[in-house]
C-alpha cells in the first residue's frame, strides 16, 4: 500500500499542476444570467453580506471548503486557511482527520488551528466510509476536540474511494451511522459530497436523518476520480479516465435540492470560480457557498494571499448584488433571472 502521508502530498500537487484534474462538465451556474438593474436605488457600501449559519454570524455566506488534512506542507496551508477565515469572518472546513487519528500526528488539524481562527465557524472533517470500519462516535468526538470545532462534516465519496488503491470499498449502513452520529455527536452535522453531486432524494434523507447541513458538492470542479487515477497507472488509470464526466452538475444539484428540502440549510460547492459564482448559488437555493480548489494556490502561499483571493471574490458578490437591486441575501434570492435551464 502506498505511504499515505504521499498520497495526500500527491493530491496536492495534481490539483496544483496546470492541467489539474478537473471535471469535464460544466457547473451549470453558466446558464444562469441575472436580470442586470440599470437603476438598482441603493448605494454599493450598504449591501449587505451578513448571514447567520449553523447559529453563527458570519461577515459573508462562505466556506472555505474541505481541502488537505494530510501532508507536512498541509500545517501552512491550514494556518494560512484559518489566520485568513478569522481575518475575513467567514467558515473553515478542514479536510479529512482520519490520518492524524491514524498517524497520531496531527499536522496542525490541533489546537493550535483554533488559536489561529478564535472566531471562526470551524468544522472537523471525517469520511462517511470509516462510520463503519472502526471509526464511530468517539473518533468523532475526537477530531471536534483535536480544533476545537463548532461542528463535524462528515464526507461521502465512494467513487473516490473505489478507484483509490486500498480504499473503501464498503459502504453498508452508512446512512444510520450519520443518523446515529447526528443525534448522539454533541455538534452540528453537515453532510457532503466532495465533487460528484447529491441527489435530492439523499439530501432529504439526511435531513430526516438529523444532521443540520447538506453541502450538495456538485461535478464541475475538481474530479477525484481523475485525480486518483492520476495517481496510478495502467488499469486504475484507464478506468478512472471514464469518469471525468461524472456526476451531477452544482447548479442542477442545488435547484434538485432546495425543491425538494425547501427548509433545509444548503451548502453549495464544486466548481464555484467567483463572486458571480457564488451570487448565482445564492439564488438558486444555497444558504452559503463553498470554495477550495480554487484558493489552494493561495494558501500554499501565505494567509495575505487568501485574503486578498476572498476580498476579490466578496467584491464581485457584492457587486452582483448591487447590479442586481439586492441591499441584503434576502433580496438576492429573489432577484430576477433571465430564462434560462437552470434558472429554477
Amino acid at each position: 500500500m502506498s505511504d499515505p502521508w504521499q498520497r495526500k502530498q500527491d493530491h496536492i500537487d495534481i490539483v496544483l499542476a496546470p492541467a489539474g484534474a478537473a471535471s469535464t462538465l460544466r457547473t451549470g451556474f453558466e446558464a444562469v444570467r441575472f436580470e442586470h438593474r440599470a437603476l438598482p436605488d441603493l448605494h454599493l457600501d450598504a449591501v449587505d453580506l451578513t448571514t447567520t449559519f449553523l447559529g453563527r454570524a458570519l461577515r459573508a455566506p462562505v466556506l472555505i471548503s474541505s481541502m488537505t488534512g494530510g501532508p507536512r506542507q498541509a500545517l501552512a496551508i491550514n494556518a494560512h486557511l484559518a489566520e485568513a477565515a478569522d481575518h475575513l469572518g467567514i467558515a473553515l472546513a478542514v479536510g479529512s482527520q482520519r490520518m492524524a487519528l491514524e498517524q497520531g500526528d496531527a499536522h496542525g488539524l490541533d489546537a493550535s488551528l483554533r488559536a489561529r481562527a478564535p472566531h471562526a465557524l470551524l468544522l472537523a472533517n471525517l469520511g462517511g466510509a470509516q462510520l463503519v470500519t472502526g471509526y464511530g462516535v468517539d473518533a468523532a468526538r475526537r477530531v471536534v476536540e483535536m480544533i476545537g470545532a463548532d461542528g463535524l462534516i462528515i464526507h461521502l465519496n465512494p467513487l473516490q474511494e473505489a478507484i483509490q488503491p486500498g480504499g473503501d470499498r464498503d459502504w453498508r449502513g452508512v446512512l444510520a451511522a450519520i443518523a446515529t452520529l447526528a443525534r448522539t455527536g454533541g455538534v452540528p452535522l453537515v453532510v457532503k459530497e466532495v465533487g460528484f453531486g447529491l441527489a435530492p432524494d439523499l439530501v432529504c434523507a439526511l435531513f430526516e436523518a438529523g444532521v443540520a447541513a447538506v453541502d450538495v458538492a456538485g461535478a464541475g470542479g475538481t474530479n477525484w476520480a481523475l485525480v486518483e487515477g492520476a495517481r496510478a497507472s495502467g488499469p486504475t488509470a484507464a478506468i478512472a479516465a471514464a469518469f471525468a464526466d461524472w456526476g451531477i452538475p452544482t447548479a442542477a444539484a442545488l435547484v434538485a435540492a432546495r425543491a425538494a428540502c425547501p427548509h433545509g440549510a444548503l451548502i453549495a460547492s464544486g466548481g464555484i470560480r467567483d463572486g458571480v459564482d457564488a451570487a448565482k448559488a445564492l439564488r438558486l437555493g444555497a444558504d452559503v457557498v463553498g470554495q477550495a480548489a480554487g484558493v489552494l494556490a493561495a494558501a500554499v502561499d501565505s494567509t495575505a494571499a487568501v485574503v486578498a483571493h476572498f476580498e476579490v471574490l466578496l467584491a464581485q458578490l457584492r457587486l452582483a448584488c448591487f447590479c442586481t437591486g439586492s441591499r441584503d441575501l434576502a433580496a438576492l434570492r429573489t432577484a430576477r433571472l433571465l430564462a434560462g435551464p437552470a434558472a429554477g
